[in-house]
């Protein structure tokens, strides 16, 4: 009974002892828009060079610059 009124007087504040699913899903939501904007900001310059790799494989180019 002591253990239940000392539980009762502490403040929830306190007794949050770890992270919950709402905290877990801001950190997601946060680490996707950060991702997202990644791929906006380098999109062209990314897909501008996975086509000019594309060119020289089927090539068969030995330099790296072709």
């Amino acid at each position: 009974m002591k253990k239940l009124q000392a539980r009762l007087r502490t403040p929830i504040a306190r007794r949050d002892k770890g992270a919950s699913a709402v905290e877990y899903g801001l950190l997601v939501a946060l680490i996707a828009v950060v991702i997202a904007g990644a791929v906006y900001l380098l999109g062209d310059t990314l897909s501008d060079r996975f086509n000019t790799v594309q060119q020289c494989v089927a090539k068969n180019a030995p330099s790296a610059n072709c």
